[in-house]
């Protein structure tokens, strides 16, 4: 079996390290950074090959010669990534968390009969397949709620914060509005409204506030109330909002001394070193989703709950571990033929099927990715 992941970093790195770890798959991994190649292919049976993805005919010549692909491209370039990767006509597990909207792609796959999973992440990805998961053991389903935030284990000022992601996709957490599901309705409130701390065990105190995470469960789940909040250590948000509120988030150019700049790309290069989880440094992820409804005229609650930290073993942050492994093992679901739906398929396609879920719940434990399960019944 031949599966192609596109890009190297430190999300794409640990999947195609995982996917190595398989006998029957050959692996090869694409990137324009040679020297993350060379560290990869020094250590691991992968084809290296390093190429410059932001050309979409690279890509689809790429994609043609494999059974299965894995974007793990930036944002930015993840739309016209997996389209490349469809017109191909190759089945693909997507990562890349883009803005436009993938259903637009759901033709073009279902000609080339591919399928295609996107959002196949901790968070869109996971969080959705268990919402999905709970909504249909549910008759009714009223409240669904998102806690999830990755963070360094060590706190150092002046952000407290580390990511495993390009800045300006960090950075769109804080500026795009989050939508949100109130009394049956959509309504759009700012990125980083509605802050409130929370306690969490092993961690202590973090501040919780809204981020457009939904994506599509908006349409999917007939929830009443829906909505996802990000988790960071306290204080974190106010000096994003800062920042926003600034200007240094824009994305439109200024004239600074002649030079026309986009604020947005000066504040992503001054950021990119204080943010960068370096090799080595210890991280953590944190996820509980809450789902309420009801069973035969009972009110039930269901509740998952993910407590996730930096693998010294296998030196994996643990940002890439809930990531990748979640698109490693809905791969190998694919290839095993436990998912076999054409098409765009959001993350909830495989949480309406229970033994995908299983699937991936025991795929991910043993990777050491636990996710804890309870289900309580509710007065009222």
């Amino acid at each position: 079996m031949k599966i192609l992941v596109l890009g190297a970093g430190l999300v794409g790195d640990p999947m195609a390290r995982d996917l190595a770890a398989e006998p029957d798959f050959n692996v090869t991994v694409a990137d324009r950074d040679g020297e993350r190649l060379d560290r990869l292919r020094a250590e691991f049976p992968v084809t290296a090959m390093q190429r410059d993805l932001s050309d979409p005919e690279t890509v689809r010549s790429l994609a043609a010669g494999q059974d299965l692909v894995i974007n793990a491209m930036p944002g930015f370039l993840g739309y016209r990534t997996l389209q490349a990767v469809l017109e191909a006509g190759r089945n693909v597990v997507d990562i890349a968390f883009f803005e436009e909207d993938p259903f637009a792609l759901d033709a073009l796959a279902r000609e080339r009969s591919a399928i295609a999973v996107v959002d196949c992440g901790v968070s869109p990805g996971m969080s959705n397949i268990l919402i999905s998961h709970a909504h249909h053991q549910l008759d009714e389903t009223d409240d669904a709620l998102i806690l999830v935030g990755g963070l360094p284990q060590t706190r150092t000022w002046p952000f407290e914060y580390k990511a495993v992601f390009s800045p300006a996709d960090v950075i769109e957490e804080y500026t795009r509005p989050a939508r949100l599901v109130e009394n049956g309705q959509v309504v759009v409130k700012p990125a980083l409204s509605e802050c409130e701390r929370m306690d969490f065990p092993r961690v202590g105190t973090l501040e919780a506030f809204n981020s457009d995470g939904l994506r599509t469960l908006l349409t999917t789940i007939p929830a009443k109330n829906m909505r996802e909040k990000t988790l960071r250590y306290p204080g974190h948000a106010e000096k994003m909002a800062l920042f926003r509120e600034t200007g240094l988030f824009r994305t439109d150019e200024i004239e600074v001394n002649g030079q026309r700049v986009r604020p947005l790309d000066l504040t992503s290069h001054l950021l990119f070193k204080e943010w960068k989880l370096e090799a080595g440094e210890a991280d953590l992820t944190i996820m509980r989703v809450v789902v309420e409804g009801r069973k035969n005229g009972v009110r039930r609650r269901h509740t998952y709950d993910l407590f996730d930290t930096w693998d010294a073993a296998t030196r994996t942050h643990s940002m890439a571990r809930t990531t990748g492994y979640t698109a490693t093992v809905t791969a190998r679901m694919i290839v095993d033929g436990v998912f076999t739906r054409t098409g765009i398929s959001a993350p909830e396609a495989i949480g309406a099927q229970p033994a995908c879920v299983d699937f991936l719940l025991a795929g991910l434990k043993e990777r050491g990715v636990v996710y804890e399960q309870r289900v309580e019944r509710l007065e009222g």
